[in-house]
């Protein structure tokens, strides 16, 4: 009878940590048992040791205070395939500092751990949680690092969330979280990384956001938020990336946008509706890599100062409404040519007009990805173009350039991807065409016979010559391109001789 209280007293103190007639290392025991008894399968078989043949602070991913023995501090079984639930008793680790439990495939809801006063990491990322995310997780007041990172978790963030004053790391993306982003973020004075993007947050971004004086990344990128972006938020002078892209954020953006972002090395707003000119202070944030702006309503010409960004790796600018049509709304050319890092270009679907200036081809020679489709450029490829000899992709489609191509693809030795489709180009295909993985050249006015040559281009898996005036057999050499998997030589006066 004795036993069976014992055993019974044991219990009960599962779920009540104030029961003070169990010592704590107990306590802390029967809470990882209790966590054990939730997991539905451990393919691994990293639990195979959490029994009492070993002391449990042997158990593997369990770590224990050496100054104060027997109390856990530290739970970390990371990437174990394990499945099941995350157990209440995990709230009764009163000692832990650390629960790292992502990269599993845990479901059902986060349990309450507000007891978990000590706790300063929390990394439930990777699994399939669902549920919203507890009031009561905003009362374990030493969390440096909240990661809830793709889990299935829905309703809002937690109003009271600024609770977490000490706060410096938070990822809660990938969810599927709804309503409008706290203004009691401000509270967290420390925070220097947040992450929110990809769920359904909607409303306006909070003017407070730019109060953090120590914030490096903030990523509120794929939501439905609206309205314009605060300007207090370009003056986070801390800020290293600035991600908003994929929202309904419009108006237009303050002439004085980079003057204070002396830190930012990359800035994403593409997929929004931020329309007006693209500000020249944006060359004052002299750190910048990445500009993406992609997919907006951008109007007037692209600024020639963004020449003095000699970091500047990526410049997309694609799907706006941006002018050249004279010498001086092409002079941004010009000006790039003294981005010596600049490895994209990208400006495909704006009102670039007229013929390419002959500066394109002194751009520098980092440049592997040339995009100027969609315009309406004419005349022909300036012979310069050959001296990109970094390009990895070029594209002119859908414009009206005339000419031949013979010269152009025979510089480009380390060019993958070529894209000439809906032009004017005429002439024939030239029998050396490098090593290209993909050769789109349909609707142009090509003539002449397919060169047999091309059967050698071991990589090649779309070749698009279709809607030309092609013509003569179709040679036998095609069947050698292994990697094929599109072919269009479709509307030509091409013959197939069968064996």
């Amino acid at each position: 009878m004795l036993v069976l209280k014992v055993l019974l007293l044991l219990l009960y103190c599962v779920g009540n940590i104030g029961c003070s007639t169990v010592p704590d290392n107990t306590t802390d025991m029967l809470s990882l048992l209790g966590f054990k008894e939730a997991i539905t399968n451990d393919p691994l078989g990293v639990l195979s040791s959490w029994n009492k043949s070993i002391h449990f602070c042997s158990w593997k991913g369990v770590w224990c205070s050496p100054k104060h023995p027997g109390r856990v501090t530290a739970l970390n079984l990371a990437g174990q395939g394990l499945s099941g639930t995350i157990a209440a008793s995990v709230g009764n680790l009163t000692s832990v500092r650390s629960v790292d439990l992502s990269s599993n495939n845990f479901s059902g809801q986060i349990p309450h751990l507000a007891n978990l006063q000590k706790m300063q990491v929390l990394n439930l990322s990777f699994n399939t949680l669902d549920g919203i995310i507890p009031d009561t997780l905003t009362n374990c007041s030493n969390m440096r690092k909240l990661d809830l990172y793709t889990n299935l978790l829905e309703g809002a963030i937690p109003p009271p969330i600024g609770r977490l004053r000490n706060l410096v790391y938070i990822d809660l993306s990938r969810n599927n979280l709804t309503g409008i982003i706290p203004a009691s973020l401000k509270n967290i004075s420390l925070l220097e990384t947040i992450y929110l993007q990809r769920n359904q947050l909607e409303g306006s971004i909070p003017d407070e956001l730019g109060q953090f004086s120590n914030i490096s990344l903030m990523a509120l990128g794929a939501n439905r938020l609206s309205g314009n972006i605060p300007a207090s938020l370009f003056n986070l002078s801390s800020l290293q990336v600035l991600e908003l892209r994929a929202n309904l954020l419009g108006g237009t953006l303050p002439t004085n946008m980079g003057d204070h972002l002396t830190n930012l090395r990359e800035l994403y707003m593409g997929h929004n509706m931020l329309e007006g000119h693209i500000p020249a202070s944006l060359s004052n944030a002299s750190m910048l890599e990445y500009i993406v702006l992609q997919s907006n309503n951008f109007t007037g010409r692209i600024p020639t100062s963004l020449g003095k960004l000699s970091r500047l790796s990526k410049l997309d600018l694609q799907l706006n409404m941006l002018e050249a049509n004279d010498t001086e709304g092409w002079k941004f050319l010009d000006a790039l040519t003294n981005c010596t890092a600049l490895e994209v270009l990208a400006l495909t679907a704006n009102q670039l007009q007229g013929v390419i200036p002959n500066s394109i081809g002194f751009l520098p020679s980092t440049l592997q990805y040339l995009i100027l489709g969609g315009n309406t450029l004419s005349g022909i490829i300036p012979p310069s173009i050959g001296n990109l000899s970094g390009l990895i992709l070029l594209a002119l489609d859908e414009n009206s350039l005339a000419g031949t191509i013979d010269q152009l693809i025979g510089n480009l030795k380390n060019l993958q991807y070529l894209h000439l489709e809906e032009n004017n180009f005429a002439g024939t295909i030239p029998p050396t065409i490098g090593n290209l993985t993909e050769l789109y050249l349909m609707k142009n006015d090509f003539i002449g016979s397919i060169p047999s040559t091309v059967g050698n281009l071991t990589r090649l898996s779309w070749l698009y010559l279709g809607k030309n005036k092609l013509q003569g057999l179709i040679p036998t050499s095609l069947g050698n391109l292994k990697q094929l998997t599109r072919l269009d030589l479709s509307d030509n006066n091409l013959q197939y001789n069968m064996p």
